[in-house]
Protein backbone atom coordinates (compact mmCIF):
# COMPACT_ATOMS: atom_id res chain seq x y z
CA UNK A 1 0.00 0.00 0.00
CA UNK A 2 1.41 3.40 -0.96
CA UNK A 3 1.40 6.41 1.30
CA UNK A 4 -1.17 8.94 0.27
CA UNK A 5 -2.94 12.02 1.47
CA UNK A 6 -5.51 11.24 4.12
CA UNK A 7 -4.22 7.65 4.57
CA UNK A 8 -4.12 6.39 8.20
CA UNK A 9 -2.38 3.32 9.66
CA UNK A 10 -3.96 1.36 12.49
CA UNK A 11 -1.78 -1.02 14.53
CA UNK A 12 -1.96 -3.24 17.65
CA UNK A 13 0.65 -2.47 20.28
CA UNK A 14 0.41 -6.06 21.60
CA UNK A 15 1.94 -7.45 18.41
CA UNK A 16 5.69 -6.70 18.11
CA UNK A 17 6.93 -5.50 14.78
CA UNK A 18 10.07 -7.58 15.13
CA UNK A 19 9.72 -11.08 16.54
CA UNK A 20 12.38 -11.78 19.16
CA UNK A 21 13.69 -15.25 19.97
CA UNK A 22 12.41 -16.89 23.21
CA UNK A 23 15.65 -16.45 25.17
CA UNK A 24 15.47 -15.53 28.88
CA UNK A 25 17.27 -12.48 30.14
CA UNK A 26 20.69 -12.79 31.69
CA UNK A 27 20.36 -12.31 35.46
CA UNK A 28 23.96 -13.17 36.35
CA UNK A 29 24.75 -9.55 37.21
CA UNK A 30 22.04 -9.41 39.86
CA UNK A 31 22.59 -10.26 43.58
CA UNK A 32 22.09 -13.93 44.36
CA UNK A 33 22.51 -14.90 40.72
CA UNK A 34 18.78 -15.25 40.20
CA UNK A 35 17.66 -17.10 37.10
CA UNK A 36 14.53 -16.89 35.00
CA UNK A 37 11.56 -18.85 36.33
CA UNK A 38 10.58 -19.99 32.82
CA UNK A 39 12.04 -22.13 31.47
CA UNK A 40 15.26 -22.46 33.55
CA UNK A 41 13.99 -22.89 37.11
CA UNK A 42 10.75 -24.67 36.25
CA UNK A 43 12.56 -27.18 34.01
CA UNK A 44 14.88 -28.11 36.87
CA UNK A 45 11.91 -28.56 39.18
CA UNK A 46 10.19 -30.84 36.69
CA UNK A 47 13.31 -32.93 36.19
CA UNK A 48 13.84 -33.43 39.94
CA UNK A 49 10.13 -34.21 40.41
CA UNK A 50 10.24 -36.77 37.61
CA UNK A 51 13.21 -38.55 39.21
CA UNK A 52 11.43 -38.80 42.58
CA UNK A 53 8.18 -39.89 40.93
CA UNK A 54 9.92 -42.74 39.07
CA UNK A 55 11.66 -43.73 42.33
CA UNK A 56 8.35 -43.89 44.23
CA UNK A 57 6.72 -45.88 41.43
CA UNK A 58 9.55 -48.42 41.51
CA UNK A 59 9.21 -48.64 45.30
CA UNK A 60 5.46 -49.29 45.14
CA UNK A 61 5.98 -52.01 42.53
CA UNK A 62 8.75 -53.71 44.50
CA UNK A 63 6.97 -53.43 47.87
CA UNK A 64 3.18 -53.30 47.44
CA UNK A 65 1.02 -52.09 50.31
CA UNK A 66 0.13 -54.87 52.78
CA UNK A 67 -3.51 -55.86 53.00
CA UNK A 68 -5.28 -56.37 56.28
CA UNK A 69 -8.53 -58.05 57.17
CA UNK A 70 -11.88 -56.39 56.56
CA UNK A 71 -12.53 -53.52 58.97
CA UNK A 72 -14.68 -54.53 61.91
CA UNK A 73 -16.38 -51.60 63.70
CA UNK A 74 -17.25 -53.86 66.65
CA UNK A 75 -13.58 -54.61 67.36
CA UNK A 76 -12.84 -52.11 70.13
CA UNK A 77 -9.38 -53.56 70.66
CA UNK A 78 -8.12 -52.58 67.21
CA UNK A 79 -5.24 -50.09 67.35
CA UNK A 80 -5.28 -47.85 64.23
CA UNK A 81 -2.01 -46.66 62.73
CA UNK A 82 -1.77 -43.92 60.08
CA UNK A 83 0.57 -43.97 57.09
CA UNK A 84 4.24 -43.24 57.70
CA UNK A 85 4.01 -39.61 56.61
CA UNK A 86 1.47 -38.91 59.38
CA UNK A 87 3.28 -40.78 62.14
CA UNK A 88 4.78 -37.58 63.57
CA UNK A 89 1.30 -36.11 64.09
CA UNK A 90 0.13 -39.45 65.52
CA UNK A 91 2.99 -39.35 68.04
CA UNK A 92 2.28 -35.72 68.92
CA UNK A 93 -1.23 -36.66 70.08
CA UNK A 94 0.24 -39.07 72.65
CA UNK A 95 1.80 -36.35 74.77
CA UNK A 96 0.07 -34.87 77.81
CA UNK A 97 -0.61 -31.35 76.54
CA UNK A 98 -1.65 -32.50 73.07
CA UNK A 99 -4.20 -35.20 73.95
CA UNK A 100 -7.24 -35.73 76.14
CA UNK A 101 -8.71 -32.36 77.15
CA UNK A 102 -5.91 -30.65 75.18
CA UNK A 103 -6.63 -32.57 72.00
CA UNK A 104 -7.51 -29.38 70.14
CA UNK A 105 -3.99 -28.06 70.82
CA UNK A 106 -2.33 -31.19 69.44
CA UNK A 107 -4.67 -31.65 66.49
CA UNK A 108 -5.12 -28.04 65.31
CA UNK A 109 -3.11 -25.38 67.14
CA UNK A 110 0.43 -26.84 67.00
CA UNK A 111 0.19 -28.21 63.40
CA UNK A 112 -1.54 -24.99 62.32
CA UNK A 113 1.26 -22.81 63.70
CA UNK A 114 3.95 -25.04 62.18
CA UNK A 115 2.46 -25.24 58.69
CA UNK A 116 1.38 -21.61 58.82
CA UNK A 117 4.97 -20.63 59.58
CA UNK A 118 6.18 -22.64 56.61
CA UNK A 119 3.66 -20.90 54.36
CA UNK A 120 4.67 -17.45 55.61
CA UNK A 121 8.42 -18.09 55.47
CA UNK A 122 8.82 -16.90 51.82
CA UNK A 123 7.02 -13.65 52.66
CA UNK A 124 9.01 -13.00 55.84
CA UNK A 125 12.44 -13.80 54.42
CA UNK A 126 12.51 -11.82 51.17
CA UNK A 127 16.24 -11.28 50.86
CA UNK A 128 18.04 -11.82 47.53
CA UNK A 129 20.51 -14.33 48.98
CA UNK A 130 20.10 -17.99 48.11
CA UNK A 131 22.85 -19.51 50.23
CA UNK A 132 21.42 -21.16 53.40
CA UNK A 133 24.08 -19.67 55.68
CA UNK A 134 22.96 -16.14 54.75
CA UNK A 135 19.28 -16.92 55.32
CA UNK A 136 19.21 -17.72 59.07
CA UNK A 137 15.45 -17.45 59.52
CA UNK A 138 14.43 -19.72 56.65
CA UNK A 139 17.27 -22.19 57.27
CA UNK A 140 16.65 -22.37 61.02
CA UNK A 141 12.91 -22.80 60.63
CA UNK A 142 13.30 -25.58 58.05
CA UNK A 143 15.92 -27.40 60.16
CA UNK A 144 13.65 -27.15 63.21
CA UNK A 145 10.65 -28.51 61.29
CA UNK A 146 12.74 -31.32 59.78
CA UNK A 147 14.26 -32.29 63.14
CA UNK A 148 10.83 -32.31 64.86
CA UNK A 149 9.29 -34.44 62.10
CA UNK A 150 12.14 -36.99 62.16
CA UNK A 151 12.15 -37.18 65.98
CA UNK A 152 8.38 -37.66 66.32
CA UNK A 153 8.32 -40.23 63.51
CA UNK A 154 11.16 -42.19 65.12
CA UNK A 155 9.47 -42.11 68.53
CA UNK A 156 6.24 -43.40 67.01
CA UNK A 157 8.01 -46.27 65.25
CA UNK A 158 10.06 -47.54 68.20
CA UNK A 159 7.17 -47.39 70.69
CA UNK A 160 4.56 -49.05 68.49
CA UNK A 161 3.74 -52.73 69.16
CA UNK A 162 4.36 -54.09 65.65
CA UNK A 163 3.69 -57.72 66.63
CA UNK A 164 0.25 -56.84 67.97
CA UNK A 165 -0.42 -54.73 64.88
CA UNK A 166 0.48 -57.65 62.61
CA UNK A 167 -1.75 -59.99 64.61
CA UNK A 168 -4.74 -57.64 64.61
CA UNK A 169 -4.51 -57.04 60.87
CA UNK A 170 -3.90 -60.65 59.88
CA UNK A 171 -6.39 -61.99 57.38
CA UNK A 172 -8.12 -64.99 58.93
CA UNK A 173 -10.74 -67.26 57.49
CA UNK A 174 -14.18 -66.57 58.88
CA UNK A 175 -16.45 -69.31 60.12
CA UNK A 176 -19.85 -69.92 58.60
CA UNK A 177 -22.36 -69.85 61.45
CA UNK A 178 -25.89 -68.77 62.18
CA UNK A 179 -26.15 -65.54 64.10
CA UNK A 180 -29.60 -66.58 65.24
CA UNK A 181 -28.04 -69.47 67.13
CA UNK A 182 -28.71 -69.19 70.86
CA UNK A 183 -25.03 -69.74 71.64
CA UNK A 184 -24.06 -66.79 69.45
CA UNK A 185 -26.69 -64.56 71.03
CA UNK A 186 -25.20 -65.32 74.44
CA UNK A 187 -21.74 -64.55 73.04
CA UNK A 188 -22.95 -61.25 71.56
CA UNK A 189 -24.66 -60.13 74.76
CA UNK A 190 -22.86 -56.98 75.90
CA UNK A 191 -23.07 -57.91 79.57
CA UNK A 192 -20.79 -60.89 78.96
CA UNK A 193 -18.12 -58.77 77.26
CA UNK A 194 -17.11 -61.47 74.76
CA UNK A 195 -17.95 -59.67 71.53
CA UNK A 196 -16.06 -56.53 72.55
CA UNK A 197 -12.69 -58.31 72.36
CA UNK A 198 -13.26 -61.28 70.05
CA UNK A 199 -15.27 -59.37 67.46
CA UNK A 200 -18.61 -59.85 65.78
CA UNK A 201 -17.29 -62.72 63.63
CA UNK A 202 -15.26 -64.28 66.48
CA UNK A 203 -12.03 -63.71 64.53
CA UNK A 204 -10.36 -61.84 67.40
CA UNK A 205 -8.23 -58.73 67.30
CA UNK A 206 -5.33 -57.05 69.08
CA UNK A 207 -6.83 -57.76 72.51
CA UNK A 208 -8.06 -61.32 71.99
CA UNK A 209 -7.37 -64.36 69.78
CA UNK A 210 -9.70 -65.86 67.20
CA UNK A 211 -12.29 -68.34 68.45
CA UNK A 212 -12.65 -70.03 65.06
CA UNK A 213 -11.25 -73.56 64.82
CA UNK A 214 -9.61 -73.54 68.26
CA UNK A 215 -10.02 -77.30 68.70
CA UNK A 216 -11.02 -76.73 72.32
CA UNK A 217 -13.68 -78.84 73.98
CA UNK A 218 -16.64 -77.20 75.74
CA UNK A 219 -15.14 -78.03 79.16
CA UNK A 220 -11.89 -76.29 78.24
CA UNK A 221 -13.75 -73.21 77.02
CA UNK A 222 -15.75 -73.01 80.25
CA UNK A 223 -12.54 -73.33 82.27
CA UNK A 224 -11.01 -70.39 80.40
CA UNK A 225 -14.19 -68.35 80.95
CA UNK A 226 -13.91 -68.95 84.72
CA UNK A 227 -10.13 -68.80 85.23
CA UNK A 228 -9.08 -66.47 82.40
CA UNK A 229 -6.14 -66.84 80.04
CA UNK A 230 -3.44 -64.44 78.88
CA UNK A 231 -4.81 -60.90 78.84
CA UNK A 232 -8.30 -62.17 79.67
CA UNK A 233 -9.05 -61.78 83.41
CA UNK A 234 -11.00 -64.47 85.31
CA UNK A 235 -14.78 -64.44 85.63
CA UNK A 236 -15.34 -62.21 82.60
CA UNK A 237 -18.48 -64.15 81.67
CA UNK A 238 -21.45 -62.77 83.60
CA UNK A 239 -24.13 -65.19 82.41
CA UNK A 240 -25.54 -68.30 84.06
CA UNK A 241 -23.95 -71.76 83.94
CA UNK A 242 -26.61 -72.87 81.47
CA UNK A 243 -25.77 -69.97 79.15
CA UNK A 244 -22.08 -70.73 79.45
CA UNK A 245 -22.75 -74.35 78.44
CA UNK A 246 -24.57 -73.26 75.28
CA UNK A 247 -21.94 -70.68 74.35
CA UNK A 248 -19.09 -73.14 74.95
CA UNK A 249 -20.80 -75.73 72.75
CA UNK A 250 -21.31 -73.15 70.04
CA UNK A 251 -17.66 -72.02 70.07
CA UNK A 252 -16.27 -75.56 70.11
CA UNK A 253 -18.20 -76.38 66.93
CA UNK A 254 -16.84 -73.40 64.94
CA UNK A 255 -14.78 -74.66 61.98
Amino acid sequence: MHRGKGMKFVGDSRIPAVRKPNVPKDYSEYPGKTEAFWPNFLLKEWMVGAVFLVGYLCLTVAHPSPLERVADPTDTGYIPLPDWYFLFLYQLLKYTYASGPYNVIGAFVIPGLAFGGLLLAPFIDRGPERRPIKRPFATGFMLLALAATIFLTWESVIHHDWEAAEAQGKIVEEADFDKNDEGYKIFADQKNGCINCHGENLTGGAAAPSLVGTGLKPEEIKKIAHEGKGAMPPNMFKGTDEELDKMAEFISNLK
